[in-house]
């Protein structure tokens, strides 16, 4: 049967005692609807309610939330199990919060998650088993640190994760300790890239926590500097630690909100046309809607390259992907990347990897 996760948002004076009442009265008669609640998270400080319930359809959840309290939900997402467990730490009501007549808690489903990438600035191959080496020790010391700081492996491709912390100051600090680790060895030809935001579960998107990992994941993947984070997690991490200047905790890049804005709509912009080989800079000008010089100075201000260099470091990061797979040939590759001939798409890799793409070992 699906699994449902929806979002409440309470009306003022509301409270997790209120909220557990309509729990208690959604599974009183959940099996007129065939449904199942599992559990739910209340954020009275947000004004948010989450609830994970496995029904046979979104209009069922909606008919037993009716008929049990009267809240209907404002949104309502499909959701896998595992997935769910990861980022929130559990699927069912907490031990502590059991055998009791109300099960009241209060426990936000509000999350902050990290992306953390290790690129390889250089393709030597001369070098390779040393970097697999060391890429081997890097993540055994980012699996164990994650532990450390109380964070769950939500997902790991390759040498790309997104874990996610139920505390802002865990996963600030669970960065700095990584990013140590990778300052304390040497290691030129690996780059590491930590972006961080947070937020809830639940959005105008399909998927769980879909913004939240977009930001993360543009933070650590285009923003200047080796570890970004959103101003939002800037506050909450300043909150949690009496208003100690995060800014000063170490070599951290705080986004504002306005800049946040504009990364998210270069990338939206950017993942939809990047294989295009007729997109040019002038065409980012007309649809972001800024002028060549604007476009300019904020380019080089929020991400350290210009509009040019981005886009062909973006296509090139595509290239290098796709060889990592082996389906393609280098031709193939060249045009399905946006480059307008082989031999330019070669000039290009040598330029940024150091070797040819022919020469590519993985």
């Amino acid at each position: 049967m699906p699994l449902f996760l929806d979002l409440h948002n309470l009306p003022d004076g509301v409270t997790a005692a209120h909220v557990a009442e309509m729990h208690k009265a959604d599974l009183d008669i959940e099996h007129e609807y065939n449904c199942r609640g599992l559990t739910y998270w209340c954020d009275e400080k947000r004004k948010t309610a989450f609830c994970l319930i496995e029904a046979p359809s979104k209009e069922a959840l909606i008919e037993l939330h009716e008929n049990a309290h009267g809240a209907v939900p404002t949104r309502i997402i499909e959701v896998n199990d595992m997935i769910v467990e990861s980022f929130l730490g559990r699927i069912e009501d907490p031990e502590k919060a059991k055998n009791i007549q109300l099960n009241i808690i209060n426990d936000p489903a509000f999350r902050t998650l990290m992306v953390l990438k290790i690129k390889r600035k250089l393709l030597r191959t001369d070098e390779l088993s040393t970097l697999k080496a060391a890429l081997r020790g890097y993540i055994t010391t980012i699996k164990a640190v994650t532990t450390e700081y109380n964070g769950r492996i939500v997902k790991q491709e390759a040498n790309s994760f997104l874990i996610a912390f139920d505390s802002v100051t865990d996963a600030v600090h669970c960065g700095i300790k990584i990013q140590n680790a990778h300052h304390n060895v040497i290691t030129p030809d690996l780059e590491f890239k930590i972006g961080i935001s947070a937020g809830t579960p639940v959005t105008e998107k399909d998927g769980i926590f879909e913004d939240t990992i977009k930001t993360s994941d543009y933070l650590s993947d285009i923003a200047k500097g080796d570890f970004s984070i959103s101003t939002v997690v800037k506050d909450l991490y300043e909150g949690e630690n009496q208003n100690k200047p995060i800014a000063k905790v170490n070599a951290i890049n705080v986004i504002n909100t306005k800049d946040e804005e504009f990364m998210t709509q270069l990338m939206t912009y950017t993942e939809s046309i990047w294989s295009q080989t007729s997109i040019g800079v002038n065409d980012f000008e007309a649809n972001l809607g800024y002028s060549k010089s604007k476009l300019y100075r904020t380019m080089m201000n929020l991400v350290g390259k210009s509009p040019n260099m981005f886009l062909r470091d973006y296509r090139l990061n595509k290239a290098l992907e796709l060889l990592e797979k082996r389906n393609e040939n280098i031709s193939e590759i060249a045009y399905q990347t946006g480059f307008s001939s082989p031999a330019y798409f070669s000039k290009c890799f040598q330029k940024k990897y150091g070797i040819l793409p022919s020469n590519f070992t993985r």
